[in-house]
């Protein structure tokens, strides 16, 4: 590069610098996702959020789309508990004098050059069009993220250029929503009666052509209701108070900032039951570029120190548009130190990137705050599942242990619902339910999935967690303060659920609801089976440790666990040979389960490829739209068997159909647009993390219990910034010299 040029960069970028702004680098395309005008039929939202708030994207980038909080419930008596919309704050609305924005239809010749990009690296959201309607067109540009610098913050800003001399009008409205309806009382509803009651209301439960929700009939937002508003068109600001349905209360207020040199014709305050909203009247001129941005502060209570979210939207607007990004941005290039890199196949590394993104931009840090199994959404009603101890946890716990750590936290912070619990069953120690809420860790299961009651593993499934955090961090500290009541009420509760059989002198565990749901009362499913026996290993661990006397049955129970297996097929049961193995469910077979990494049953490497045979058998023979949780599980599989191609296989398969476009939306499974379902985004990148790597978190560290085995055309994987016991590491599976895939560790900075 000749030196002139060289002096010219130099000059930009620290001119970028010290201006606010963060320098134009050369975008990576594994991190761009990119809508075009062909795809507005098809349009699957994603979301922008920081672990604690939220807002759906839209094809226009300025629509009145939902928003949610973290943990914040709605708590209507009858119903479920379930995520409170909060009033919408990304709204903007253009009126050029012909149609306002947000009611004109999508179409190719109104929106001209549409694109709308969503960063992943930057975590921002980006739309630009030419908005041509009514003989009259102007350049739009809107720009929007939720910051990962200061979590109360976001921000959106529009960029309008006129093609024309006139008057406009904007509008800058909080989005103020009405409560769904109808209103299900789901906490008491049979599943007969729950079907009838949707079709009863003009819906239904079918897989329906994306980007249609096919679930929202069941798992639709809860109310927050707004108890104050008010706004000041001198200050250019908006603020209101709310509370969700029984629940907590919040805060939210916006501080709008006009173009520099604009003097409104008309500034407006709109109090309605819809939206408390800034309507501004302006005369624009031909060729100007006009910004237009409006800064957002959110709250609610055990979220921060009573913050006065007025305060903080005129203090961020103070500091202005382009400092706020450059440090929101910083923060998230922060995050993505810690990263996985795969040389040889693009699509993989861009979904990588896409699961990545949709784990972090959901997690937090310092908190006890669990993740709800589909994100900042009300899919699912926002419960914690053993989605957040047994997927979203391993994914996150090698790259980002701060933020896996809210996990277990969640757990050790609702021991005394799990208590009750036991209680209520009859049974000792605590028993964490199926579908926990977030904010009080009570049962919230629906009443029609009541059978759930019985998928207990999820007990054994929370004490493996909490081990993996000790193991991975060596906190003995947190181990006896924290984990430890979860071990040892875990252990307690195995102790009273078992049944010893004297005939054959081993531990049973009768009338549980397999993984593969549909045998909902069956005796010894292996995988509990094997998930309480390693629980209750734990717990006799955990209790030297922490110098504390373990239950001796524990270990005794421990030993003669029955795990159900067929000695002339030299393969293990889904559960007891007296149940038939013939229905037609969404998995076929649970084996695959055995060979995930949290749990790793011990077993011989020809019983290994015997269960994973049946499992691939099971799933044609058996399988009907298989869940996604599942097949991301067969890339570790194959891996542990040392079958490079296999796993590439089944790599590049979740990337078909489950992946909604445009922006690498995971679903349930392929055919229905359940989404945001973090499990399947966490059991993607442990195929890269523990199936490709071969590596375990066990008693002896970071262990290579598995040859590293590289897909045919890949060059290699590294694994970025992982943390280990104080220890910060690049992790690299590659081919030698030789030809031969081997694992290489280096300390990184």
């Amino acid at each position: 590069m000749k030196p002139g040029r060289l002096l010219v960069l130099l000059f930009r970028v620290v001119f970028l610098l010290a201006s606010g702004a963060a320098p134009v680098l050369a975008a990576d395309p594994s991190f761009q996702f990119t809508a075009t005008a062909k795809d507005f039929g098809s349009y699957f939202p994603s979301y922008l959020a920081n672990g604690y708030f939220s807002t759906m994207t839209s094809p226009r980038g300025t629509e009145p789309d939902a928003a949610y909080m973290v943990a914040f419930m709605d708590y209507k008596p009858g119903d479920i508990s379930r995520p409170a919309a909060i009033p919408g704050w990304s709204e903007i609305d253009y009126n050029p004098g012909g149609g306002w924005l947000n009611r004109t239809r999508l179409d190719a010749g109104i929106f001209q050059g549409y694109a709308q990009t969503l960063d992943m690296r930057d975590a921002t959201l980006t739309t630009r069009y030419r908005f041509a309607y009514a003989n009259k067109a102007s350049d739009i540009q809107v720009a929007s993220f939720v910051s990962q610098a200061s979590p109360h913050l976001a921000a959106t800003r529009i960029s309008i250029t006129p093609q024309f001399d006139g008057k406009v009008q904007l509008s800058f409205p909080l989005r103020l929503w009405s409560e769904h309806a109808p209103r299900f009382p789901i906490a008491s509803m049979e599943g007969e009666e729950m079907i009838a009651a949707v079709i009863a209301s003009g819906q239904n439960l079918d897989n329906k052509p994306v980007p249609t929700p096919d679930r929202a009939p069941v798992w639709y937002p809860g109310y927050t209701q707004v108890l104050s508003t008010a706004g000041d068109t001198k200050a250019l600001t908006l603020q209101l108070k709310g509370r969700a349905q029984q629940g907590l209360g919040m805060a939210e207020a916006a501080a709008l900032a006009l173009p520099e040199g604009l003097e409104p014709d008309e500034v407006k305050l709109e109090r309605t039951p819809t939206k408390l909203s800034l309507e501004i009247t302006a005369t624009l001129k031909k060729g100007r570029r006009y910004d237009f941005t409006k800064y957002l502060a959110l709250t609610r209570d055990g979220w921060g120190n009573d913050e006065d979210v007025l305060a903080l939207a005129t203090a961020a607007r103070k500091r202005g548009f382009a400092r706020l990004l450059a440090e929101h941005q910083a923060a998230w290039h922060g995050l993505w130190r810690s990263d996985i890199v795969v040389d040889g196949d693009p699509a993989v590394q861009k979904a990588v990137h896409s699961d990545l993104y949709y784990l972090l931009s959901n997690s937090t840090v310092g908190t006890a705050w669990p993740m709800g199994a589909c994100a900042l959404t009300p899919n699912y009603a926002g419960h914690a599942f053993w989605d957040s101890d047994s997927w979203v946890f391993p994914a996150l716990l090698l790259l980002h242990p701060e933020r896996a750590k809210p996990i277990v936290a969640f757990r050790a912070r609702t021991t005394e619902p799990a208590r009750a619990r036991a209680r209520q069953y009859g049974v000792a120690g605590t028993m964490y339910p199926w579908e926990a809420d977030p904010q009080t860790g009570v049962d919230v299961t629906p009443h029609f999935a009541w059978e759930v009651y019985r998928e207990v593993h999820v007990n054994a499934d929370i004490a493996i967690a909490q081990w993996q955090y000790y193991l991975a961090t060596g906190d003995t500290q947190w181990l006896k303060t924290q984990a430890w009541p979860v071990l040892q009420g875990i252990a307690t509760f195995w102790t009273s659920r078992v049944t010893y059989d004297q005939a054959h002198d081993r531990y049973e565990v009768h009338h549980v609801t397999s993984p593969d749901e549909a045998y909902n009362d069956v005796p010894n499913d292996s995988f509990t089976n094997a998930a309480a026996r390693k629980a209750l290993e734990i717990a006799v661990k955990a209790a030297h440790l922490v110098g504390a006397q373990a239950d001796p049955r524990w270990s005794e129970i421990a030993s003669k666990m029955y795990i159900p297996f067929d000695e002339a097929e030299q393969r293990h049961l889904d559960f007891d040979k007296s149940v038939p193995h013939d229905k037609i469910t969404w998995m076929g077979s649970s084996l695959a389960w055995l060979m995930y990494p949290n749990l790793d049953l011990a077993m011989t490497p020809q019983v290994r490829r015997n269960d994973f045979d049946f499992q691939l058998q099971a799933l044609k023979s058996h399988g009907d739209d298989p869940n996604e949780m599942m097949m991301v599980m067969l890339a570790v599989g194959a891996a542990e068997l040392g079958d490079a191609r296999a796993a590439g296989d089944w790599i590049n398969r979740n990337l078909v159909g489950f992946l909604k476009p445009p922006f690498n939306v995971r679903t349930e499974t392929a055919a229905n647009n359940a989404g945001y379902i973090l499990a399947t985004s966490a059991g993607f990148l442990q195929s890269m993390l523990y199936g490709l790597t071969g590596l375990r978190i066990d008693d002896q560290g970071l262990s290579e219990k598995y040859a590293p085995v590289l897909p045919p055309g890949w060059n290699g994987l590294t694994l970025k910034g992982v943390h280990f016991r104080g220890q910060r590491y690049d992790i690299k599976v590659e081919r030698g010299a030789d030809g031969k895939v081997r694992l290489v560790r280096k300390v990184s900075p």
